[in-house]
């Protein structure tokens, strides 16, 4: 096989000179960009640009599609990449064949041009990847990451306007921690907020890690390590005391909310079933059962779950009630169904009815909060409230926890190992739970049972 490597000048850039390359040479400064052409290493040149950078590259020809090719060698320097280093290292090339030698030229321009991605390209072609459907631990096709469009939110709001035109592989850890900085001081993204930081630090990890894995190697690290750390985030305490528990469900009965009758069912069904918003929300006929017998439950299949397992919750008489008025005169197949159609409610409906809405920093509809005179709180509060006053009535704290779809790791003063709670122990504790669940009904009756401790400003009644 003919391996014969042809090399030689090419036409004009001939005209810049062929010398024997010195070290001496390529530090000279030059009002204009020339090229150097090595007498004693044909094919061998150096471009020296007018701020006196000196770039040794290779012109060969390919014998596959006959054309000259360049190949890049690198940058010169006294120490470390001399010109005797770049003729050492055509030597090697040539010595390698015709064949070989454009494929390893074709293989360093392929790396090239992954590493000359911009954040931009790698975060919607990340977005993408999450949200491709692959099949789940219960059989359903769903984007491979459930909580895509979160992440999607967080890559194009905090990191795109400030890194998106960058090249990805030239992020360093400065610029990463300058705009987690600016985040928290307000100087972009909107008002300060550390959490939003932290959203910007997660998406960012998840980006630049999934961006160097093998295959891709768009970058060759990630940029996010070693960041400074961020001050620590205050957990919220609100808990509703028994005062405000009987304002509060007293005033969701009244004849003139502004918000939809399943809403605020779906509001208490939170409070005495322990729940997260998007546990109970999209709730389904088909996922209750014996409703009229002594046990009933709802079971929240894993899709639904934030930590993807599934929950069989006991339902107490009280959640029952909550449940059977949210299905009265309705066919639909979701308990707390939207007014919209036989669909599950927005996830953020509940927090938004506490809230209310504004358009322009005027209210247009009042939030529950407003209109019982009530400090403002959330729906996860409700959630908290509710394993306070089972703290109070003196159960367990694991068994709260299980109330709750938390992890339990302590039994009293006994430490439980992680490990039997997430790979061993996958009973769901219904007996216990369901004590747990009938407690807190039997306490929230007892002290909605008496009337309001004062009676609601008729200021802030709203019109019927």
């Amino acid at each position: 096989m003919d391996t014969t490597t042809t090399t030689e000048p090419a036409g004009k850039r001939g005209r810049n000179g062929s010398v024997i390359l010195t070290d001496r040479l390529c530090e000279k400064r030059a009002t204009k960009r020339v090229k150097f052409y090595d007498r004693k290493c044909p094919g061998l040149y150096v471009s020296i640009t007018t701020a006196g950078v000196a770039t040794f590259s290779f012109k060969f020809t390919d014998r596959t599609t006959g054309k000259q090719r360049t190949g890049w060698l690198g940058v010169y320097n006294p120490e470390t990449f001399t010109v005797e280093d770049a003729r050492s290292r055509v030597y090697g090339l040539k010595g390698m064949g015709g064949e070989a030698l454009a494929e390893t030229f074709r293989d360093q321009k392929a790396e090239k041009a992954k590493r000359g991605k911009t954040v931009d390209e790698i975060i919607e072609e990340r977005i993408e990847w999450m949200k491709t459907p692959v099949k789940k631990p219960d059989g359903e096709m769903r984007p491979r990451i459930e909580s895509w469009e979160s992440v999607a939110s967080h890559l194009r709001r905090f990191i795109r306007p400030r890194l998106g035109k960058k090249i990805a592989s030239e992020v360093t850890k400065h610029d990463i921690a300058t705009l987690s900085n600016d985040i928290v001081a307000g100087k972009h993204g909107g008002k300060p907020s550390v959490a939003n930081a932290r959203h910007m630090r997660r998406a960012a990890s998840g980006l630049f890690n999934w961006a160097a894995e093998a295959g891709r190697d768009y970058v060759t690290a990630s940029p996010c390590v070693n960041l400074p750390k961020l001050d620590p985030e205050h957990p919220r305490t609100r808990v509703l005391s028994p005062d405000e528990i009987r304002i509060f469900w007293h005033g969701l009965d009244r004849d003139d909310p502004p918000w939809d009758r399943r809403t605020c069912l779906a509001l208490k069904f939170e409070l005495v079933a322990m729940l997260r918003s998007g546990e109970l929300l999209p709730a389904r006929r088909d996922e209750l059962f014996d409703l009229d017998g002594a046990d009933p439950l709802l079971h929240v299949p894993l899709k639904r779950v934030k930590k993807r397992r599934q929950i069989q919750q006991p339902l107490s008489d009280l959640a029952v009630e909550i449940v059977r008025e949210a299905l009265r005169g309705s066919n639909k197949q979701y308990v707390f169904a939207s007014p919209l159609g036989d669909q599950p409610m927005n996830r953020k409906v509940m927090a938004t009815a506490l809230r209310g809405t504004k358009v322009k920093g005027k209210v247009k509809t009042p939030g529950i909060c407003a209109l019982l005179g009530l400090k403002p709180f959330t729906p996860h509060d409700l959630r908290r409230t509710a394993a306070t006053l089972a703290g109070d009535l003196e159960f367990d704290d694991a068994a709260i926890a299980k109330c709750l779809d938390h992890a339990v790791t302590k039994k009293g003063d006994a430490i439980v190992p992680t490990v039997t709670g997430k790979v061993y122990n996958h009973s769901p504790r219904i007996k216990e739970k369901r004590a747990v669940l009938d407690g807190v009904a039997a306490e929230l009756r007892r002290i909605i049972g008496k009337p309001p401790v004062k009676a609601v400003d008729q200021k802030l009644r709203l019109a019927a």
